[in-house]
Parts: structure tokens; sequence; C-alpha cells
């Protein structure tokens, strides 16, 4: 007897897995603005390692006041947590991710810049910081951006406005660039580096982590505006978000979602910032 399959057999079977390999792609980013429907889920992409904003625990959870936005939008636009899948997104890849529909939309210290909105489009913006510089506890040399000549080796994320910023206006810094800031804080704890720099609200929330080991030095020095990024010139989705982002203003859910996660940092609640279409 043969042991090979008739083909009708072999061609049902062919086309039976490849519709189950086709499913979980159709109930996952729904992108377009759909938003609110009860199947499948929603991919939101953001950080899984900044403590304080975007952190992905040991136990699988998630963590962070980028996640409680990334949530309550989510719940507002019809889908309750467990309908939700975070994706991993780094600096140097949110774009990329939103562009070819692997999320449906980014929520990770994303600050809203001419030439993003080029390629995606923003809501919010939901939290407004500054650039600023993390040393170790007993460093005494940099105190602040005037400190950062003489060749000061400094440590930022690639595909950052932070990194961009160095490079434009400190071009004697050695500006060293990983693909997370975690790295760039084991860098600094080793000697590696000198400082790190980002926004103040991510170097709090390492501060915060490792309790006398560093500080942050000086005032910001850039206005940071992190909006939610999402697929250019979706403006149904923009309106929707925009309006979940309104609603977690007014009712308190997002001065009590910064107070959780940021309060511990030393951080001073701040106004929320008004929403604005990006």
């Amino acid at each position: 007897m043969s042991s090979h399959r008739p083909f009708s057999l072999r061609f049902k079977v062919a086309a039976t897995m490849a519709v189950a390999v086709a499913l979980p792609l159709s109930l996952t980013a729904c992108g377009g603005g759909g938003g609110g429907s009860d199947e499948g889920k929603i991919v939101i992409g953001t950080k899984f390692d900044q403590p304080g904003l975007g952190m992905k625990n040991p136990d699988g959870t998630y963590s962070g006041f980028d996640v409680d936005v990334a949530t309550y939008v989510a719940k507002e636009l019809g889908y309750e947590p467990d309908k939700i899948e975070f994706k991993e997104s780094p600096s140097s890849q949110r774009e990329t991710l939103i562009q070819n529909g692997q999320v449906d939309y980014v929520v990770a210290t994303y600050s809203i810049t001419d030439a993003r909105k080029e390629k995606v489009s923003f809501a919010g913006p939901y939290l407004v910081t500054g650039q600023s510089l993390l040393v170790k506890a007993d460093n005494t040399d940099i105190t602040g951006k005037d400190s950062l000549a003489n060749n000061k080796k400094l440590c930022s994320v690639s595909g950052s406005t932070p990194a961009q910023k160095i490079k434009d206006e400190f071009p004697s810094v050695q500006l060293q660039q990983y693909d997370t800031y975690s790295a760039c804080i084991e860098a600094l704890k080793n000697g590696a580096i000198d400082a790190v720099t980002t926004d103040e609200v991510i170097l709090a929330g390492y501060a915060a982590q490792s309790p006398g080991a560093f500080k942050i030095v000086g005032e910001p020095f850039s206005e940071e505006n992190y909006g939610i990024g999402l697929k250019k010139d979706d403006t149904e989705l923009q309106t929707k978000i925009n309006d979940a982002l309104t609603k977690m203003e007014a009712d308190g859910a997002w001065k009590a979602a910064f107070e959780k996660n940021l309060g511990p940092a030393g951080i001073p609640t701040p106004a929320p910032p008004a929403i604005a279409k990006n």
C-alpha cells in the first residue's frame, strides 16, 4: 500500500494549514481605526525595559504609565485588558511597526516630531517632559548640559530624539548608541560611559529602581511631547484615541496613573497636557 496521500487529501490538509496560519494574523493588528470590535485582540506597541513607563515584569505582566494609558485607551476602543497583546517597540523600530501593520498603535515614550509625522500620525500629547542627564551618584564632573564637553562618553538609544539632539548640538561628545536604555544603564554601572541621556521621566524610573546608585543632574534641556503613534492619516482612530485621552484626563485616571507609576521616582505630578490633533 502506498504511503502517499491522495492528491485531494493533501490539498485539503495544505488548505487547512494555510487557514490556521492566516487566522491569527487576521485577529491581530486591527488597524484602520475600526476599534471596538469584539473579535480578536488589539496589538499595542510599548517599551519592555523602562521602569515606571513601560515594563515587562518577570511574571509576564506589564506595568508603567505608558501601559496604563495604552490600556485605558484600548478599553475606550472596546477592548478589555485580556484582549490586549503588548508588542515590544524599541525606539528605532516604532515607525516600521506602525507602517507594516504589526501594531495598532504605539505608546512608548514616543516624542511627536515633524520628521516622524512624515511617516506616522499621532494622537495626544498625553505627557510633556524634557531631556536630561543621569550619572552615578558620586559623579562630580557632570552637572548639566554645559559640562558635556571634553569628550565625555554619553549613552542614548538609536532612533531616539535625545540621541539626535546630542549629535546636532553637542558634537564634541562621544555618543554611544544602544538598542535599549537598560543597556545604557548597565554601561553606566560598569563605568563604560559617563552619563545616560534621555527624557527625565525615563531616567527617574531607572534612578528609582536602584536607590542611591544614580542621580539626575541639571535642568531639562528640551521639551518632549509624548504622543500615541498610529498609521499615517488614520483620522478615525486618531480621533477616537484623542477622545479617550481627553476622558482619561477629565475623570482623574491620568493623574492616578502618573502618581502610581512615576510618583515613587520623586517627580511631582504635572497638569495633564492639552490634547491636540497632530
